[in-house]
């Protein structure tokens, strides 16, 4: 008899460019998929229709559902559209279709389904919470700052790290669906994903740390290539970790397993990103101490158009080989 191979059932939390790279990636391996997004984004188009429709960014949510489309050559290619001219100058097709939809359904949840049907997709993109939130930022000179957008700038613009990030309201309710996806998932995923503005905010939100605690799955968190001028300036892969720990409430670690990159690439790739400030993430491993997580380190990088990305297709498998390996040890 032959053996169907294994699909487990996989979350992955966080927001931005990062999960869709990495949805296209587990889309080849399993259709088990469950995107929780971050829905505190209040910038360019997404941000317009937030304030002129009073409804949740579509931005990040119609990246992941053009990144687990059927026919994504197409689909990627009208969801990703954007006007150049007139009133809807910057705006992109695949939020105006969100809109259009979330305004003959009887919900944004339902609307994003029925989007995620049209586009014949595989998996399931839910928001993290139907509640309006805004992203608050202290910084380590004290100042606050308002909106999600505005972080990285005036991070840049002031010289001050972040110190810590709450939303406003600081009570608000996960998505019945997310915390249930979390609760039956096999394969967690946090990240990659702009740490402070896409992966913090989501497990901020009322329940969702709690449900990641008490998960049975196992829990991964993707470390990111690159340092991001405005969050993550000059940080390490320890700096990432304990950022997201010192967000935590519950005294277990969320976090299994770090996923983080040894691989390194051509001066001519990272000159400009290093004239912006951003450099590949480097790792010490001495200073993890105490109950620290277990680190799978390789080489995930690639270079696209001059952008580096990482190789969603050999982090995927070498995560699922984990989990099969993990699986098979733990049943003997």
């Amino acid at each position: 008899m032959i053996k169907k191979p294994i699909q487990p059932k996989v979350v992955i939390i966080g927001g931005g460019t990062g999960v869709s790279v990495l949805l296209r990636g587990i889309k080849q391996s399993t259709e088990n998929i469950t995107a929780i997004v971050t829905v505190a984004d209040d910038g360019g188009g997404s941000g317009i229709l937030r304030e002129d429709l009073g409804m949740l960014p579509p931005g990040d949510i119609r990246s992941c559902i053009v990144a687990l489309a059927e026919d994504e050559s197409i689909m990627q290619k009208l969801l990703n559209y954007r006007f150049t001219e007139g009133r809807l100058s910057g705006q992109s097709f695949g939020n105006l279709f969100i809109a259009a939809m979330n305004a003959i359904s009887d919900n944004f949840v339902e609307a994003i389904k029925n989007v995620s049907d049209v586009m014949a997709i595989k998996g399931t993109v839910l928001p993290v919470t139907l509640d309006d939130i805004t992203l608050i930022a202290e910084l380590a000179n004290g100042r606050i700052v308002n909106g999600e957008s505005a972080i990285p700038v005036t991070v840049q613009e002031v010289g001050s790290k972040i110190k810590t990030v709450k939303i406003n309201p600081e009570k608000v309710h996960a998505l019945p669906y997310c915390l249930e996806a979390i609760k039956e998932a096999d394969i967690i995923i946090l990240g990659p994903g702009s740490l402070y503005t896409s992966v913090i905010p989501n497990i901020l939100v009322e329940n969702i740390e709690q449900a990641l605690c008490n998960a049975k799955g196992k829990r991964y968190y993707i470390s990111n290539l690159m340092t991001q001028p405005g969050e993550t300036q000059d940080y390490d892969l320890f700096d990432h970790v304990e950022a997201i720990e010192s967000h935590l409430k519950c005294e277990e670690n969320i976090i299994d397993y770090v996923v983080a990159n040894i691989g390194e690439a051509s001066e001519s790739v990272l000159a400009p990103y290093r004239e912006q400030g951003s450099d590949l993430v480097k790792i010490d491993l001495s200073r993890f101490t105490g109950s620290s997580p277990e680190f799978i380190l390789d080489d995930f990088i690639e270079v696209k158009n001059g952008y580096v990305r990482h190789n969603a297709h050999k982090i995927v498998e070498t995560i699922f080989n984990h989990y099969i390996k993990e699986k098979v040890y733990l049943e003997i």
